[in-house]
């Protein structure tokens, strides 16, 4: 199965780093948020990738293009060819398969995916965004999405409340509090497992978690896997400090490689 990373958008919340990289680039213990994603899908056995880049994606193209050099000693022949460059070591992501497509700046993310239809053959794929960390089961997902016999799956999660709740009881009187509790709502956290057909209820134009994703409702074609453990988009700059704090603190919770 393939793993497409939507890895385009402006990310307009996080100026602060944005500005210079898109904020799949953003980096967390000094690696970039995308790759903390696909180590997650490769530490499950899925390790062909199909990013959807867009704004500022030439960077991610060159990360990956040149991931050798950055991250090994090399010794090179200068005016030699580039088959002449020995590398000294070894990577654990050497072997992973990474496509980069440019699929627009401005691209809606089911048009992101449309574009990159082309890449994905005739079997179920895994679709994510590539901002939001998690540790989930990858292989109780794919399960769970066969299982269900279903076109689609989207995985939810009980987010935290940013803010500490009051408890109210009769007569206005404070009961109690409750510091950032879980939401009761689920709420989609990505994730997703698509068969192939679910590409025909897609344009250019769509966005994803509109008009198909509600239609695969109405079809009742969309599953639900029930994430219980880690999640968190980065969306702000906070998120971003927080993630990294997490990193520092020695026990990340979605490093599960």
């Amino acid at each position: 199965m393939k793993v497409v990373l939507l890895a385009g958008g402006l990310g307009t919340r996080m100026r602060e780093e944005t500005e210079f990289r898109p904020k799949p680039m953003v980096d967390i213990g000094g690696r970039p948020v995308l790759w903390h994603i696909m180590k997650v899908f490769a530490t499950h056995g899925y390790t062909d990738f199909v990013i959807c880049a867009g704004y500022k994606g030439d960077q991610i193209k060159q990360y990956f293009y040149n991931y050798a050099v950055s991250n090994l000693d090399f010794t090179v022949t200068l005016g030699g060819s580039p088959e002449s460059t020995v590398f000294h070591g070894n990577q654990d992501e050497f072997g992973w398969k990474v496509t980069v497509s440019d699929t627009g700046p401005n691209t809606p993310t089911g048009g992101r995916l449309k574009v990159v239809e082309r890449y994905l053959g005739t079997s179920p794929f895994f679709c994510t965004y590539g901002d939001g960390i998690a540790d989930i089961d990858v292989s109780a997902l794919v399960a769970t999405h066969n299982s269900s016999a279903k076109m689609a799956t989207v995985s939810v999660a009980l987010p935290k409340s940013r803010f500490g709740v009051v408890d109210i009881g009769d007569g206005d009187k404070v009961t109690g509090f409750r510091e950032k509790p879980d939401s009761y709502s689920p709420v989609s956290m990505g994730y997703f497992v698509f068969r192939p057909e679910v590409l025909s209820l897609l344009t250019n134009n769509s966005t994803l978690e509109e008009e198909p994703l509600a239609r695969l409702a109405e079809m009742g074609e969309l599953s639900v896997y029930r994430h219980s453990g880690f999640w968190q988009p980065m969306d702000t700059y906070r998120e971003y400090q927080a993630l990294n704090q997490l990193w520092n603190s020695g026990a990340p919770p979605w490093k599960v490689w």
